[in-house]
């Protein structure tokens, strides 16, 4: 394929329906993804029954696919941009599938937790080249309501994995949780012909600048889990993947590519997105800690009950999504984002600070309104993110959107182990409410700061 033809497609998409079923592979692997992440919390007291291993260790079969995320994201989307995004998206789909089948077969912790690792590598790629190959495939129109789709299908696969999960277990044992993964793996292979491709960047790839990165997030990762129980340490390890950030930042001062896109977020529209998806998913994830709390110990429900209660949010976001793609083809994304972030930050008051209720009806209110208002936010603020990249810089832009969902969760969940660590609960869930639903509200504001700037319909124009 020549390099002019491959430009022409990026363009204008693939041709039907070559275009759809390349839409339909990447969904189904962006669906592994979530759906991996989403099981494994549920399987771990079946893991450490049947490995015969502590509980508390058992975490690292959840810990160690999210460290692995982000350490091998920002790289997977400069790899994409050097050797093309869809042979890297390739390999870390066959890595995701092979190291699915690894924990299917591990017979002990560490090796479960090292197939979970190399697991997590192959889903870094696949989560930072998905939309850079989504946009590869469809005319740039389309990219809205798409980008609303992806966020729906986020949205199902979350709410859907623990009862998978349930169901799963109820008849079988643990490893099917990972089997099962195989043949879907098989069939994304099997399609990944499809997905289009260009040209390919003509530059290297930093392996002082690789080792960096990885060391960064190895410590920012260690020093966010000691934060609770060692403070004092932990701070010292998150000081340490600073000094990390700064050599990073130091070995690609001169690059025209950077492996952390100083060049994308030297542009406004671009920067402001990523603070607030930040922002946002700070507040998402403060929330989804502390609410079940609120739902057991004030309200006194059942895991269960509890858990139903949850899918309040997940079930608005994913009603809401694709409305939300289709109005930011229309509407200015600084409204979008500021109406969103303002729902949401309503809807958490709702939930977690209205007068108590046994029925739990202002909490289900509450959750349905955060859901929409994280919709709202999240498609058009996704959408301008990827949008406002220049084409060549897709890898760096899908990557950096990755690793602020992860940074923002990761800056939440450490935020409620301190609170939960320091506090009585009653006041460090009070306390956490507060904080996401400010969290929400700073995340309007952000994008609210674009608006003067910005064209409706013309994610680069900010």
């Amino acid at each position: 394929m020549s390099l002019s033809h491959t430009q022409t497609t990026f363009h204008d998409g693939l041709a039907p329906p070559r275009r759809y079923l390349a839409v339909a592979v990447l969904l189904l692997a962006v669906v592994l993804v979530v759906l991996d992440g989403a099981i494994a919390n549920v399987a771990l007291p079946s893991i450490a029954l049947s490995l015969q291993a502590e509980a508390g260790s058992t975490v690292w079969v959840v810990s160690a696919y999210q460290l692995a995320v982000l350490v091998a994201i920002l790289p997977c989307g400069a790899l994409g941009e050097i050797y093309g995004a869809r042979r890297v998206f390739l390999i870390g789909v066959v890595l995701f599938t092979v190291a699915s089948a690894a924990c299917a077969f591990a017979g002990n912790l560490p090796l479960l937790v090292l197939a979970r690792f190399a697991q997590g590598l192959g889903a870094g790629a696949i989560m930072a080249l998905a939309m850079m190959n989504l946009r590869q495939a469809l005319p740039q129109h389309m990219l809205g309501p798409i980008i609303g789709f992806n966020a729906m299908v986020i949205a199902i696969s979350s709410a859907a994995g623990p009862g998978i999960a349930g169901a799963i277990l109820s008849f079988t044992t643990w490893p099917w949780l990972f089997a099962i993964n195989i043949p879907l793996g098989v069939i994304v292979l099997a399609g990944g012909g499809l997905l289009g491709e260009i040209g390919n960047a003509k530059r290297k790839l930093n392996t002082g600048a690789l080792l960096a990165n990885t060391l960064m997030f190895i410590l920012f990762f260690c020093g966010a889990d000691q934060m609770a129980t060692a403070p004092v340490r932990g701070a010292v390890l998150i000081a340490a993947s600073l000094a990390c950030l700064l050599i990073l930042l130091r070995l690609e001062r001169n690059s025209d590519a950077p492996l952390v896109p100083t060049d994308l977020l030297a542009a406004p529209a671009f920067r402001v997105s990523v603070i607030a998806s930040i922002c946002c998913f700070c507040g998402q994830m403060l929330s989804y800690i502390a609410l079940p709390f609120y739902l057991q110990r004030t309200l006194h429900m059942t895991p269960v009950v509890a858990g139903l209660y949850m899918m309040a949010w997940p079930v608005a976001t994913a009603f809401i999504a694709p409305v939300s793609g289709r109005l930011a083809n229309r509407v200015k994304t600084a409204w979008l984002c500021a109406f969103g972030g303002a729902l949401l930050a309503l809807g958490l008051l709702v939930a977690g600070l209205a007068p108590v209720d046994p029925r739990g009806l202002a909490f289900l209110v509450g959750t349905a309104i955060s859901g929409l208002g994280f919709g709202l936010f999240q498609t058009p603020n996704n959408r301008i993110l990827l949008l406002s990249a220049p084409k060549e810089r897709n890898g760096a832009a899908g990557a950096m959107q990755g690793t602020a969902r992860l940074l923002g969760q990761t800056l939440g969940g450490i935020s409620a182990s301190v609170l939960f660590a320091t506090l009585p609960l009653s006041t460090a869930l009070e306390l956490a409410v507060l904080i996401a639903a400010g969290c929400a509200a700073a995340a309007g504001l952000v994008s609210l700061s674009r608006a003067r700037h910005e064209v409706a319909g013309q994610p680069g124009a900010a």
